[in-house]
């Protein structure tokens, strides 16, 4: 027996979910397919920010994407707290990334000045905080002395990212779309059939949104997607009295009071363990930071592979010789979702994706290699 939908999506992660939690606002019939907990979920090790800041560097319409999806936020987390039950943690209070030392700080006002006049326009608002300022702006923080400044983007901000997750998967079922766990998909037809184990889904369209998965799926309909794995490890602490109110990169304390410090950024990697060596740079940054980290307790440390592309923008198309099948892979699931839920959906249903995603086409890669 085959099932049969408007949409089946690939893929339970961030990506996967959001798609198809959107999908299904519209009033699609859709199947969520899903590994489960077997799969190399990115969602293990996304770091839960939501996060504009140094995003399009060279790719303006990155920046614009982003701050797309960061406009939509803040209705996008109410509903997904309503499905839920729960605060899934969501904090829109702006972001940070700490500058140690002075050479750091003057990279840091290079990239901030680079982006704000690159053609396209600015990247996003980002505004350069000296050490004066920002102890100004964090009253009772202790800061290390190698702290020069900052830079803050008053949009930004941060999530629990597995509370994400479940308020996605959540809020799709509520509306009536078939959440199903699974064995790995084996093959996607033209057609469209979705094979895997025993099991036989037929949809009108198919959206392949498996991370690193995606590539070999996405072949069998006739798309070349460019995708590898970037290991990102993390720490997390035990519950700490206030620290740091605001997130920043590679270091948050979240809304539960545990700190979360990353993260790693190591290419061509396909083992989620994680190493002395980068958990040690990761502590010992932190600690710089805020050196109150130093007699925290660690309560765990893990890894996970993130797909990225080879410009690490993302990659969305349509088949063009199987028209209905998509791909959709990119490694910023969190920041990334409520566009992906938004217009992206509202596009792979109405057969035509936004034009603000046009840029992101895999045929940038052929034309690079050319």
């Amino acid at each position: 027996m085959t099932d049969r939908f408007d949409v089946a999506v690939i893929g339970g992660g961030m990506v996967g979910s959001a798609i198809a939690l959107g999908c299904a606002r519209l009033g699609a019939r859709t199947a969520l397919l899903d590994e489960g907990d077997v799969a190399l979920r990115a969602a293990r090790g996304n770091f839960g920010l939501i996060w504009s800041q140094g995003k399009g560097d060279g790719m303006p319409a990155y920046a614009a994407w982003t701050r797309e999806s960061l406009r939509r936020w803040d209705c996008f987390a109410e509903s997904l707290c309503a499905a839920a039950g729960c605060d899934i943690g969501y904090r829109r209070s702006g972001g940070l990334i700490f500058a140690l030392g002075e050479e750091e700080w003057a990279q840091r006002q290079e990239d901030v000045r680079r982006l704000h006049n690159q053609e396209g326009g600015p990247s996003t608002p980002v505004r350069l905080l000296d050490r004066r300022a920002l102890e100004e702006l964090l009253p009772g923080t202790p800061l290390g002395p190698r702290v020069f400044g900052a830079s803050l983007a008053p949009e930004d901000g941060h999530v629990n990212p597995l509370l994400l997750l479940r308020g996605m998967h959540t809020a799709f079922r509520a509306l009536g779309g078939e959440h199903r766990p699974g064995p790995a998909v084996t093959a996607v037809r033209p057609g469209f059939t979705v094979c895997r184990g025993e099991e036989r889904i037929a949809a009108d369209r198919v959206v392949i949104a498996a991370g690193l998965g995606t590539p070999k799926l996405a072949a069998m309909l006739g798309m070349q997607v460019s995708v590898h794995p970037v290991r990102g490890q993390n720490i997390v602490t035990e519950r700490l009295p206030p620290l740091l109110p605001l997130p920043a990169s590679a270091i948050r304390q979240t809304a539960e009071g545990v700190v979360q410090i990353g993260v790693s950024y190591e290419e061509n990697v396909w083992e989620t363990a994680t190493t002395v060596t980068e958990l040690a740079r990761m502590a010992a940054r932190a600690v710089q930071v805020l050196p109150p980290l130093a007699c925290a307790r660690v309560v765990r440390a893990w890894g996970a592979l993130r797909p990225m592309t080879p410009d690490r923008y993302p990659i969305y198309a349509q088949s063009r010789v199987n028209p209905g099948a998509y791909v959709a892979v990119c490694h910023s699931g969190v920041t990334l979702a409520a566009a992906h839920a938004g217009p992206l959906a509202e596009g792979i249903l109405s057969g035509r994706l936004p034009d603000s995603v046009a840029a992101f086409r895999p045929e940038r890669f052929l034309a690079d290699a050319a």
